[in-house]
Parts: C-alpha cells; sequence; structure tokens
C-alpha cells in the first residue's frame, strides 16, 4: 500500500478517494442581491475562506464598504455552512492609506485590489496612473498587507492576447523594483510569461491560476462558433499557455495556488452582442481539478495547490477539517445552470465527463 499527500493507492488499482484540507478559494465573485444569495452555497459548501472581489456597482472601496458587503454575504450565508468571507478592497487615484491600514489591523480587509481602469467588469473606477497609489501601496508594504493584482495592460494598441506579458514588463516589474517589500499576487495568470515571472521571484509575490485556464484555451471561445459562456478576461491563450499553467499548478511549487475566478453572470448579458466576461466555476471546481491533477498524475499534489500555499502566502493557518473526493466508474450529473431571482446563470462545462465528487468533509 502506498499513501500519498492526499490518499492510498492499494496495488495498481484506480485511487477512488481522496482526503485533503478544506481548501480555500483566493480570487472569488459573488455578486451581491439575488445572484449573490444563489450562487454563495455552491463556494460555502466546499470551500473554508474566499478572498472576496470588490468590483461591485458602485465598488467597494473603503472600510465601511467592506463591512457593510461582508454583513450581506454573512446575512444570506445557508445555515450550518462554515465560510469566511476575507474582504478587499478597491484601489482608487483616491484611496486613504489611514482608511486601509485601519481595515487592515481591524481584521476586516485582508487586500487591496489594484484594476486598471477598463480591464474587466465594473474596472471604470480602477487606476490609470499608478504613480497617483504609490503612498497606499507604500504604507501596504510597510504593514505587510498583500496587493491582489488583474495583470493586463489597458492601452488599445496592445493585442488582448498580449496584453499580461506587456503589463508584467511595464507595469509589475517596475512597481516590484520601486517597492520591493510589497507582497504582490498576480491573479488568474493566463500565459507562460506569467509562470515563468512567478517563478523567478522571491516570497513576495505569488500567483493564483483558475479552475477554467488549466482547462480550456482560446479554441473554446472561437473554434466552431463564438461560445460566450466560456469568454472571461483574461481571456484564455493558446495551448501552450495552458500546459505551462498546468504545470505549475500540478507541481507543488509554493508560488501556485487556486484562485477560481468563479464570476457569475446572468445568461441574458453573456448571450448578447456585448456580452460580459466571467465563467462560473464554482460547483464544478473541485471535481474538475482532481481530473487535471490525476491525467497530471499529479493527485498527491492537490491539496498544495487548494489548500496549502495560499493561506502560507496570506500568513493565515490552513484549514484543520477534510473534504473528501470520491471517484465513480460513471460520469457526475452537474446542474447547466443555478437559478437566481434575477435569471439563470450558466455553471462552466469543462467538455468532459466529471468523474469525481465531493462526498463529504472528513472531519
Amino acid at each position: 500500500m502506498a499513501d500519498t499527500a492526499s490518499g492510498k493507492i492499494e496495488g495498481n488499482a484506480i485511487l477512488k478517494t481522496i482526503t485533503i484540507r478544506r481548501p480555500d478559494d483566493w480570487h472569488l465573485h459573488l455578486r451581491d442581491g439575488a445572484v449573490l444569495k444563489a450562487v454563495l452555497p455552491a463556494t460555502s459548501t466546499d470551500f473554508a475562506r474566499a478572498i472576496v472581489m470588490p468590483n461591485l456597482v458602485p465598488p467597494v472601496v473603503t472600510t465601511a464598504d467592506a463591512r457593510a458587503y461582508r454583513n450581506r454575504i454573512l446575512s444570506v450565508l445557508p445555515q450550518g455552512h462554515d465560510f469566511t468571507p476575507l474582504m478587499t478592497l478597491y484601489l482608487t487615484e483616491g484611496t486613504s492609506p489611514d482608511d486601509v491600514e485601519a481595515g487592515f489591523r481591524d481584521g476586516l480587509v485582508t487586500a487591496v485590489k489594484l484594476y486598471p481602469a477598463g480591464a474587466t467588469t465594473n474596472s471604470q473606477s480602477g487606476v490609470r496612473d499608478i504613480a497617483k497609489v504609490y503612498p497606499v501601496l507604500e504604507r501596504m508594504a510597510a504593514i505587510g498587507m498583500p496587493l491582489c493584482v488583474h495583470g493586463e495592460v489597458t492601452d488599445p494598441a496592445i493585442d488582448i492576447f498580449d496584453r499580461e506579458a506587456v503589463f508584467i514588463e511595464r507595469v509589475l516589474e517596475p512597481l516590484r523594483r520601486r517597492i520591493p517589500e510589497l507582497r504582490v499576487v498576480m491573479e488568474h495568470i493566463t500565459t507562460r510569461e506569467g509562470v515563468e515571472y512567478a517563478r523567478s521571484a522571491g516570497d513576495n509575490l505569488g500567483a493564483t491560476i483558475t479552475t477554467h485556464h488549466l482547462i480550456i484555451n482560446r479554441n473554446a471561445i472561437l473554434a466552431g462558433g463564438i461560445r460566450p459562456h466560456y469568454y472571461c478576461l483574461p481571456v484564455a491563450k493558446r495551448e501552450t499557455h495552458r500546459l505551462a499553467l498546468r504545470e505549475a499548478a500540478t507541481s507543488g511549487d509554493r508560488r501556485f495556488f487556486l484562485g477560481t475566478d468563479s464570476a457569475p453572470h446572468l445568461d441574458p448579458l453573456k448571450e448578447c452582442a456585448c456580452g460580459c466576461a466571467g465563467i462560473f466555476s464554482a460547483p464544478v471546481t473541485l471535481s474538475c481539478l482532481a481530473h487535471v491533477f490525476e491525467e497530471e498524475n499529479a493527485l498527491g499534489r492537490l491539496e498544495a495547490f487548494t489548500s496549502l500555499n495560499g493561506p502560507a502566502f496570506y500568513r493565515l493557518p490552513p484549514n484543520e477539517k477534510r473534504v473528501r473526493l470520491t471517484r465513480h466508474d460513471e460520469p457526475i450529473a452537474f446542474p447547466k445552470s443555478i437559478a437566481t431571482g434575477d435569471g439563470p446563470v450558466t455553471v462552466f462545462d469543462p467538455m468532459f465527463p466529471i468523474h469525481w465528487n465531493v462526498e463529504a468533509s472528513a472531519g
């Protein structure tokens, strides 16, 4: 009998059950109102904590905003669910360093989110001139508060498939040279360049990888017709980049950890002439990840990616409770969409049969 970090294998038999520490999601969109109430259980059932994105309308820009949003999340948390939302502030050129520090020291705010203005959903209030937020970033560096970065330039002269690589060169590297003590998370990296840059850095840099970027490349969006439910930002890239992400995620390297970027949008807002960017993957994430890690012969490193590396970067303890996943011979059925009070939200379809299912918490 051989033991792995996440389960046991009997002889040469197919691994049927794996047990890991309860995971966390280090990049999550919960929205608000009826959508929040409908999608929250998809995360709180399986995940203990999540970094909650602040790009609401209006955005979460102050500690008072974060407190109010956190209260709204907790007010619709299903009874019996053990889940902690980790709040973030939306960085603007008017953000107060004192307010940021107060929220962090109070334990209410975990991180600050940098959106380049116009980069993604509800990012119009984001940063246009990075120099104008240096006082906030310098304060964050001094107190050890992480900066979560949407790493894309918005220069219209830059091809959408090149925006991440150019952001690293033009914005991120100069920023980290100027404030080397600043702890930065490169969120939802999508390129080989992102992987290589994360690996070249020290302990102050981490990178999240989404479920869907491990599974789809840009053909899923464009080949054979436009498929709006695979459209996300950062947009999925070439197959070579997807393979680089898979190698990084399954390597066990502490720099890489799960941030689903699960981003629900109502179907009418996705299926239109100018559809929203975002993939709602929360209901199937753990099952899809088990599939990916099994394909890469790396099930023993699933726990590091989902449950250990993220807490280590955020200087939080890993969760004590466990989650058990079981591999079934027959595919598992998942809902194609989730109903909300405002309309349906389509669930991510990985385009392969799912055999892994979250069976229970193992205590």
